[in-house]
């Protein structure tokens, strides 16, 4: 692969876009370019290297050999130009997705982050969960979020890595006449028979509505159809409030006008929390994002399972490798 003096790192970029989606049209997306100015880049970076570097099909694109010796080159080149931009204040802002407003876990690791990495700008999105998010880590219009790794599709867990950050103790929010209401805490079993709102519907948090699933077999528990896409929270409290279900909540959900908030007991769910980022993703901020969490982790004890604790099986799976 006989290789020129000067190469442009966009064609380098370029081309890891495309050989980590292995899809053009989605490569393009990411990059925020057209897809035939992407395939233009690629081809330059083809004839200046002497060598094919993707098998094209109408139905898959794969590396060839060429294509897989490049890439870890390419990926330390660009690497290496991330930071040195960084090193000069020239990093673009890491775009970090916190969920929601009220999201207590994901604003403090991203409040030290920024204490931390002073020189750097990190941006707050709300995508308000975490399969929504991760469609937009993927294609490259987010850099992190936060939420139930093990609750993602298969597929979107392979492109994608994550840390565990904190098992957040769950809770449920009642109307203040709610019968439940005047319990300091309240039991599973006293649950039976209730609908509860766990998200249902909404294309942007399954994993929230699967986690609930989990947690309501077998107690006599429901879990309430879906309701109209509430955009923002005013929305979401105005929706609640027509429908006084009780509302699958963590203990830090912020106070909505005419409920009350009760941990629930016998057991102890916990909703397992992990920072979530696409994989061979290099910023100079993100390791700030990193330390963050593992800071507040270990300062509070997030991560510590109570004895009466409960998670569903396959989160228990994938996050130990991780403690």
């Amino acid at each position: 692969m006989p290789a020129p003096r000067d190469l442009d790192p966009r064609l380098l970029r370029a081309f890891v876009t495309v050989a980590e989606e292995l899809h053009f049209t989605r490569a393009a997306a990411r990059l925020y370019v057209a897809q035939q100015a992407l395939s233009r880049d690629v081809r330059r970076l083809e004839r200046e290297l002497g060598a094919e570097l993707f098998v094209r099909s109408t139905r898959q694109v794969t590396l060839t050999a060429d294509g897989e010796r490049l890439l870890p080159y390419a990926r330390r080149v660009l690497a290496a130009q991330d930071e040195l931009l960084g090193a000069f204040g020239q990093a673009r802002p890491l775009l970090v997705d916190l969920n929601y407003r009220g999201a207590v876990t994901a604003r403090r690791v991203l409040l030290r982050a920024r204490e931390l990495a002073p020189e750097h700008e990190l941006m707050a999105r709300y995508e308000s969960g975490l399969t929504g998010a991760a469609e937009e880590l993927v294609a490259g219009r987010l850099d992190a979020s936060f939420g139930r790794f093990a609750g993602l599709d298969p597929a979107l867990r392979g492109r994608l890595d994550h840390q565990p950050v904190r098992y957040e103790p769950m809770a449920v929010v009642l109307p203040e006449d709610h019968r439940l209401a005047s319990l300091p805490a309240v039991p599973l079993a006293a649950l039976a028979g209730e609908t509860v709102y766990a998200g249902a519907g909404n294309p942007r948090t399954p994993e929230w509505t699967d986690l609930a699933r989990s947690l309501f077999d077998g107690r006599g528990i429901g879990i309430a159809p879906p309701a109209p896409l509430a955009v923002g929270y005013e929305e979401f409290e105005r929706i609640m409030a027509k429908m006084r279900n009780p509302i699958l909540a963590v203990v830090d959900f912020p106070a909505m006008p005419r409920t009350v908030l009760r941990p629930l007991i016998d057991p102890v769910p916990l909703s397992p929390v992990s920072l979530v980022w696409r994989k061979g993703l290099v910023h100079p901020g993100f390791d700030a994002l990193r330390q963050a969490a593992r800071e507040l982790s270990a300062a509070e004890g997030w991560l510590r399972r109570p004895a009466e604790g409960w998670i569903p099986a396959i989160d228990r799976e994938l996050i130990p490798s991780h403690n």
